[in-house]
């Protein structure tokens, strides 16, 4: 029995223990579809659209058939008393008779149906509800943008970090060998110390920047994983490399897509802003419209010196009425004026946010055309420097120990070759966020 309980328990920290190691495996498309769904900020916005329509219902609900109950129950601990003629109980004129009417104890039930009939602003209710519904709605897709974007972003910087840490581990083996050869020369008296002390140099600058990178790889890791809502320590791997994914990301028709401006997110927001204006104006002037509301209630009461409500030879009295209720409004010492003036001016400037949105919305397009189109001429220029940087390099390494060029002119050439590979580097980060960013604002993806 014991033994099996070994095993029992051996099975279930097995399991633990795999479902905590489970790994991760993305390519960026992939990571941008997990983030659609798993991202922090992308399940409140959905969150969000379902609120907008149980708010839409909230409205509508308002003016349909509304039922109502109610129970009271009194108990008189003092009853009020009233004076009648004494004439009436046979007492001489002039004088008054103590009386108490009706009993101590009553208990009334009544239920009530209430329907409106006509309300203006009830009306303009339910046409701003299904503005505000497509608003979350587009609201949620500038939501899954950013975070697209984000994805993106943080997709690439862990490949730039994973990246800049394979080519500094390189740069440091290169630098200790040559180091390690100069020391043997020097040793043998045919270099000068100056040479030494000159690799020590670069070598501990690359090794400062190989530790930094490094960190810097694992905190990438961790923000990538946070935009994708997963946990920031559940191990994730990357299955795009960061040469390809930019030459995949050059896509020069893009820069001819001509601009449909309803399609980009933000004029669509600016529109619904503009809605929301132009139904406030509507619902200022509905104030002046007259509502009129029905009503039918049905109840019972029974009255008692005690608390016997509950029996069954207990009476009880019905009642009932029906009504309708018209509400005109009349004189407001022109606050209603005041205020249909006030939300015309704020439906104004709404129109014109909406000229001014679509102005800017042109202008970031032209500019991120042009930052795409500076972003690809970069990375080919940096990728030719780079081929340059590292012949310029060797060369110089070559001409080192040939005695032909000094430490100082390798330095300098190892100082240019490493400036260069960053430079390679941040620029294929440039081309894929710039990329993405123009398609944002086209709200299409290439």
């Amino acid at each position: 029995m014991q033994a099996k309980f070994v095993l029992l328990l051996t099975i279930v920290l097995c399991n633990i223990g795999l479902a905590q190691e489970k790994t991760y495996s993305f390519t960026l498309d992939e990571a941008v579809s997990f983030a659609l769904e798993n991202n922090y900020s992308a399940i409140n916005a959905s969150r969000d659209i379902i609120a907008a329509q149980k708010q839409k219902w909230e409205t509508i609900a308002s003016g349909l058939p509304q039922i109502n109950g109610s129970i009271s129950y009194q108990n008189q601990l003092k009853q009020p008393v009233s004076l009648i003629p004494g004439e009436f109980a046979g007492g001489a004129p002039g004088t008054f008779v103590p009386i108490v009417f009706g009993q101590a104890q009553t208990a009334t039930a009544t239920a009530t149906l209430s329907q409106q009939i006509f309300d203006g602003s009830y009306i303009v209710g339910v046409q701003a509800a299904k503005v505000f519904l497509n608003y979350s709605a587009n609201n949620k897709e500038k939501s899954n943008l950013d975070i697209r974007k984000a994805t993106t972003e943080a997709y690439g910087n862990v490949l730039l970090a994973q990246e800049s840490v394979a080519i500094l581990e390189k740069n440091k083996e290169t630098l200790a060998k040559t180091l390690f050869e100069t020391t043997k020369i020097f040793e043998n008296g045919l270099e000068e110390e100056e040479s030494v002390e000159q690799l020590q140099i670069t070598l501990s600058s690359v090794d400062n920047q190989l530790k930094n990178a490094v960190r810097l790889k694992d905190i990438t890791l961790q923000m990538l994983n946070l935009v994708m809502g997963i946990s920031i320590d559940a191990p994730t791997q990357l299955e795009d490399s960061l040469d390809i994914l930019t030459e995949n990301q050059i896509k020069f028709d893009l820069l001819e897509t001509d601009l449909t401006i309803e399609n980009n997110v933000d004029y669509k927001l600016a529109t619904n802003f503009n809605q929301q204006r132009f139904y406030e104006h509507k619902l200022a002037k509905s104030r002046a419209l007259p509502s009129l509301n029905a009503f039918v209630n049905y109840g019972t009461s029974a009255f008692s010196d005690e608390f016997n409500f509950f029996n069954s030879e207990q009476k009880w009295y019905n009642s009932s009425i029906l009504g309708v209720d018209l509400n005109i409004p009349i004189f407001s010492s022109l606050k209603r004026s005041a205020s249909t003036q006030r939300a015309k001016i704020e439906l104004e400037k709404a129109k014109t946010q909406l000229q001014e949105a679509e102005q800017q919305i042109r202008l970031q397009l032209a500019n991120a055309k042009s930052n795409y189109l500076l972003a690809i001429e970069n990375y080919q220029t940096t990728k030719d420097n780079l081929s340059l940087a590292e012949r310029i390099e060797k060369k110089n390494q070559i001409k080192y120990f040939e005695g032909l060029a000094t430490s100082f002119e390798l330095r300098q050439a190892q100082t240019q070759l490493y400036s260069t590979q960053q430079e390679y580097l941040q620029s294929m980060i440039e081309v894929i966020n710039k990329k993405t960013e123009l398609e944002i604002i086209l709200n299409t993806q290439s």
